[in-house]
């Protein structure tokens, strides 16, 4: 095992973990040693043994596997009753993901990380029970793969304005003014691509309103 505290990473077996991203409590990249050679690449994408040596000892039940086109963003999600761990990685394509701290008992609540995960640089973004998740589409598709803690239960989603100020996410390339709510209406990536939302996630409420401090 090697450790290095200036960057709070650590090196166990296969992966290469960084924990307390943005010195956010349990947020982590993990990247995978990549086997490669004339015929391509080879890499363990998840290890049980290599993941409880690191100190992540996450018990995963469902996999799942989502696609979307450029432009399309999806969130701020998360579970109300049946929290999740998730750990997410993209096999196709790039994008910009995101997790908020919503742990009221965490000295940075309301504070957000945010990651670009591509097809390229293999990374795979940890995030723990108690934070919402979204993420923006940067190239002409992409396809996510991620792997939760719990099963998804219906009815049990909740839901904050992706562009509320009072986070205030830096999403990449994305023009256009805030009104006061969630509605994508007027708002566009830098090449003049329409930004795409869900009806649902374009009328989610703010922080302060969603969890009522």
């Amino acid at each position: 095992m090697q450790i290095s505290q200036g960057d709070k990473t650590i090196i166990m077996g296969q992966i290469k973990v960084t924990y307390n991203l943005d010195d956010i409590e349990g947020l982590c990249i993990i990247e995978s040693t990549i086997h490669v050679d004339n015929r391509g690449f080879f890499m363990e994408t998840f290890n049980q043994n290599d993941m409880y040596e690191a100190g992540l000892p996450i018990n995963f039940v469902q996999d799942n596997h989502a696609m979307s086109i450029k432009g399309v963003l999806r969130g701020l999600h998360f579970q109300k009753h049946f929290f999740q761990t998730k750990l997410i990685r993209v096999i196709k394509g790039t994008v910009f993901d995101v997790a908020v701290d919503l742990r009221l008992d965490s000295k940075t609540f309301g504070k957000y990380h945010g990651e670009i995960l591509s097809a390229d640089n293999k990374k795979q973004y940890l995030i723990p029970r108690g934070f919402a998740h979204g993420y923006l589409v940067l190239s002409d598709k992409a396809e996510l793969y991620y792997k939760c803690d719990d099963f998804y239960h219906a009815n049990d989603e909740g839901g904050i304005a992706w562009n509320d100020p009072a986070i205030g996410i830096d999403w990449p390339g994305v023009i256009g003014e805030y009104t006061g709510s969630a509605d994508a209406s007027g708002y566009r990536l830098h090449d003049g691509t329409t930004l795409i939302l869900s009806e649902k996630d374009q009328k989610w409420p703010g922080l302060k309103e969603t969890l009522k401090f």
